[in-house]
C-alpha cells in the first residue's frame, strides 16, 4: 500500500515535469523521497503503530468469573504442499499461546469455574478447512481439554468474527470475555465487538515495533501498510455508522 503510494506520487512528478510544471514536480519528488526514507527507516510505522498498541501494552490483572470465555482470533492457514497438512499461519502462534496461557491461569485461579477458548475464523484462504478447526486443533495439542475449544468457523474477516461469536458466546453464556488477537489488531477488533454487544477484556499477543535504521527497511514498509489497514477498518466503520449502513449495535452485555 505505501510503496505503491508513493510509486503514484512519483509518477505524478514525472507527469508534471514533462507538462513542464517543474516546481511542483521537484517538490512533489522531494515529498516522495522525504516519505520513502522516513516510511522506510522507522519513524512513520513507529508513529502509526504508537496509538494502535500502547493502551494494550501490559496485560491486564484478570479477575475471572463463574463462565469464562477467552476469544482468539484467527490469522490465516498455511497448507503446506509436500503433505498437504493445514497449519496456523505463520505469524499466528503468539495468539495460540497466549489463549493457552490464560486457559490455564484460568483453571488455576477458578478450579471450579467453566474456562472455554473460542476459536474464531472460517476458510478465508481456502485451503480446505477453516482456521478455527486448524487452530482447535493446534491447542488440543498444547493439552488443552477439547471439551473447553469452541468453534466459530464462518467468519471470513473481523468484523464477522465479533458478529459470528457473539452467538457463541451467547449460547455458552459466559459473564467473562478475554480477546486474544495481536496488538496492532486489538483497537479495531474491541470496536468490533463491542458493536455486537461483547464487552471484551483486550489481551495482546505479540507486541509490533518498527525498526528504526539509518537505511530503509521493506519490514517498514510492511508494518507501515498493516498499521494503515487498521486505520482504514476503523474510519470505514465510523463512516458506515455515519451512512447508517452497519446493523444496529447492540448493548454490551447481551451477549
Amino acid at each position: 500500500m505505501t510503496l505503491a503510494l508513493l510509486t503514484a506520487v512519483a509518477v505524478v512528478a514525472a507527469l508534471l515535469w514533462i507538462a513542464k510544471r517543474r516546481r511542483t514536480s521537484r517538490a512533489s519528488f522531494a515529498a516522495s523521497a522525504v516519505l520513502f526514507f522516513a516510511i522506510g527507516c522507522g519513524p512513520v510505522p513507529a508513529w502509526l503503530l504508537r496509538d494502535l498498541q500502547a493502551p494494550y501494552a501490559a496485560r491486564p490483572a484478570i479477575e475471572w468469573g463463574e463462565r469464562n470465555a477467552i476469544v482468539m482470533l484467527g490469522l490465516g492457514t498455511e497448507k503446506i504442499a509436500a503433505t498437504g497438512a493445514v497449519e496456523p499461519g505463520t505469524f499466528s502462534y503468539s495468539r495460540v499461546v497466549e489463549a493457552a496461557s490464560l486457559y490455564r491461569g484460568c483453571r488455576k485461579a477458578r478450579a471450579n469455574a467453566g474456562c472455554k477458548i473460542v476459536v474464531s475464523g472460517g476458510d478465508a484462504r481456502r485451503n480446505g478447512v477453516p482456521e478455527a478447526t486448524v487452530y482447535r486443533d493446534a491447542l488440543i495439542g498444547l493439552g488443552i481439554d477439547a471439551a473447553d475449544v469452541l468453534s466459530e468457523p464462518r467468519s471470513m474477516n473481523t468484523w464477522q468474527n465479533a458478529q459470528f461469536t457473539r452467538v457463541v458466546l451467547a449460547g455458552y453464556r459466559a459473564d467473562r470475555v478475554l480477546l486474544v488477537t495481536s496488538g496492532v489488531h486489538l483497537r479495531r477488533s474491541v470496536l468490533y465487538f463491542a458493536h455486537f454487544g461483547v464487552a471484551a477484556i483486550p489481551v495482546r499477543a505479540e507486541y509490533l515495533q518498527a525498526a528504526l535504521f539509518p537505511l530503509p527497511l521493506a519490514y517498514n514498509f510492511s508494518v507501515a501498510d498493516l498499521a494503515l489497514h487498521e486505520y482504514l477498518g476503523i474510519a470505514r466503520y465510523r463512516l458506515y455508522n455515519a451512512l447508517g449502513r452497519n446493523p444496529a449495535s447492540t448493548q454490551p452485555g447481551d451477549a
